[in-house]
């Protein structure tokens, strides 16, 4: 796949706006989100804790925990995913869109055999006789790498280590071969050789199954190794997006920027400080006037903390919502492609 143009979208998400209520008012958790990820594409999303980035992976699905769906759309195949009742949300779910959650321990019951897991699985979307759920229930353990999968069907989740339960769940997503995979935060609190492992699983999987990947991390280096398209979110907004090579290389947001220098590599001086962003993701009861992140900001400028800055179209199809590509636009005249209120 050609990385530096987008192709032609499986699931397109357009000015997506999720919402909360809390004890202080309903807050915007997403705020005008818009991107989309082609069949076999790996996407990234990546942000700090609390920058919308699982939010927006669970309003995909309709999983939003006393949140709602408060704008915009959620394209699949023609379908607006946000407008679909409850059956028609059960037939998509596991069957065309499935999920890695970030926790298997609390993902997977306790109380019943992985094994009854993946099976009921199959069969919650396959008019398949429980023998036979059980067989290709073997083969997708065997195939996400846990060993002896015939005798290990029947052990409970916490007879298995982290990594192999996080097998598990993906054997559980690929059960009805789902077009587009999300995984949300698939290496969290795993090692680096078991997180090695489980990257190579996933990859594996999405090169026989030509399935799409919506990847939410916060690890740059998992997406250097994986992504095709990465997506950066701040506050609840893209703040920028584009090919993976552009944007690592050449990140034309400040906080892009700011991220890559946060991460450590083999020639960073031991003897300094880690680079690291100034102050937190704001509230979402407190975000802040004009760009979100000129508080944090080094480039931050008077005009930052009181114009909202557009949603700049770059070349090659990348975007950067800052003011810094404004001013540097000149002949080029980039294209405001989007406009939010702050």
């Amino acid at each position: 796949m050609d990385s530096d143009v987008n192709p032609e979208p499986l699931l397109q998400i357009e000015e997506l706006r999720v919402e909360f209520p809390t004890a202080s008012g309903t807050v915007e958790a997403v705020s005008g989100v818009s991107f989309a990820v082609a069949a076999n594409q790996t996407v990234a999303v990546v942000g700090e804790s609390g920058s919308g980035k699982s939010v927006t992976a669970l309003a995909v699905l309709r999983l939003l925990d006393g949140g709602r769906i408060s704008g915009g759309r959620v394209l699949w195949d023609g379908r607006d995913l946000a407008e679909l009742d409850g059956r028609g949300m059960r037939r998509i779910r596991g069957d065309e869109i499935a999920m890695i959650f970030q926790d298997p321990m609390t993902s997977l019951d306790p109380l019943y055999s992985v094994g009854h897991q993946v099976v009921e699985a199959i069969r919650l979307h396959r008019r398949i006789s429980k023998r036979a759920a059980r067989e290709r229930a073997v083969e997708l353990l065997d195939q996400v790498g846990i060993p002896d999968a015939r005798s290990r069907i029947d052990a409970y989740p916490h007879q298995l280590s982290g990594g192999q339960r996080q097998r598990v769940m993906i054997a559980m997503a690929l059960a009805c071969s789902p077009r587009l995979l999300i995984a949300d935060e698939p290496t969290t609190a795993l090692d680096v050789t078991i997180e090695a492992q489980v990257l190579e699983v996933l990859r594996t999987v999405q090169r026989e199954y030509s399935t799409a990947l919506l990847l939410v991390t916060h690890d740059m280096g998992v997406v250097a190794e994986t992504a095709d398209w990465v997506v950066v979110f701040y506050a609840g907004q893209v703040v920028e997006q584009g090919p993976t090579a552009q944007v690592l290389g050449d990140p034309r947001h400040p906080y892009s920027a700011a991220l890559l220098a946060a991460v450590p590599t083999p020639t960073t001086d031991k003897s300094l400080p880690l680079a690291a962003i100034p102050g937190a993701v704001p509230s979402l009861h407190e975000t802040p006037t004009g760009c979100r992140f000129h508080p944090r900001c080094p480039h931050a400028w008077d005009e930052c903390a009181s114009t909202v800055p557009e949603l700049y179209e770059l070349s090659g199809g990348r975007t950067s919502r800052c003011l810094l590509q404004r001013d540097a636009r000149g002949a080029a005249a980039v294209v405001a492609v989007g406009r939010e209120s702050a």
